[in-house]
């Protein structure tokens, strides 16, 4: 069962939103305290004195667990962005990524060692976390080849999403050097748009 069907199963169980939510909050504690390791079927069950049984019905691996408390707690925040032109969508998409940076990255950091060793929660969060997230840039780039703004056969638009969702990742390594919310507009005029060569108006070309 794949899981998003794991998902499903659970919205469509006798747990009511607030249990959920309560499960899945006892798994981000978990994730904060100690890391993918530290979360088990029993940590879970014992501090939210809920049975093993029904969390292994419920979800039925430890990583669909977690994947569904991760991806409950962080929805695609990409999705809806449609201003009319590349510009824009990618500017508010680096917003948006700049409100929510330190959020997402402690509980990505959380589990990025997890991720290297464990195939199955590899798989799970690109399925609930990464992919819905690229397929959102995706979508702003093919609209803008659409519009006539890109070329379609620039080769910088496969790297688009990866650049994007690297850079929020990276930026916690470095943070000497990217220490505001500017950083990432900054990285979509500088680089990104440069590449699909596109003009970036000023802010006051643009009113920002």
């Amino acid at each position: 069962m794949s899981t998003q069907a794991a998902t499903a199963a659970a919205r469509r169980s006798k747990l009511t939103p607030e249990r959920e939510a309560e499960l899945y909050e006892a798994v981000i504690c978990l994730l904060r305290e100690g890391g993918y390791d530290s979360v088990t079927m029993e940590g879970v069950a014992a501090r939210t004195k809920c049975g093993k049984a029904t969390l292994y019905r419920q979800w039925g691996t430890k990583p669909r667990l977690v994947t569904a408390a991760l991806d409950k707690r962080r929805r695609t925040v990409f999705t809806g962005i449609d201003t009319g032109s590349l510009v824009g969508d990618l500017r508010e998409a680096a917003r948006i990524a700049a409100s929510r940076r330190e959020r997402d990255a402690e509980l990505m950091e959380a589990v990025s060692q997890a991720y290297i060793q464990h195939p199955d929660l590899r798989a799970a969060l690109r399925e609930t976390v990464i992919e819905p997230e690229v397929a959102a840039i995706d979508a702003m780039l093919r609209r803008a080849v659409e519009r006539g703004e890109i070329a379609a056969g620039n080769p910088a638009i496969g790297f688009v999403a990866p650049c994007f969702l690297g850079m929020l990742r990276i930026e916690r390594l470095f943070e000497e050097r990217f220490t505001d919310e500017a950083t990432m507009r900054t990285f979509v005029d500088a680089v990104l748009l440069p590449a699909l060569r596109v003009d970036a108006p000023d802010r006051e070309t643009t009113g920002d």
